[in-house]
């Protein structure tokens, strides 16, 4: 993957990472489980920290 592509995908990654955070928030506000969103934001952290990775070698 060329450094460009990385940092599209990053920055998708970041707005999905956001939009479940907010997900998560309106979850909580209501009493429920956040389990689901919670994991999801633990694979989004670690395509990010992986992509973060690969960026850095190619730099």
């Amino acid at each position: 993957m060329k450094a460009k592509e990385i940092k599209a995908k990053l920055i998708e990654l970041k707005a999905d990472y956001a939009r479940i955070m907010g997900d998560m928030d309106k979850v909580e506000a209501v009493g429920q489980r956040t389990t689901i969103e919670e994991n999801q934001l633990a694979l989004l952290e670690k395509e990010i920290s992986d992509l973060n990775k690969q960026l850095e070698e190619l730099e």
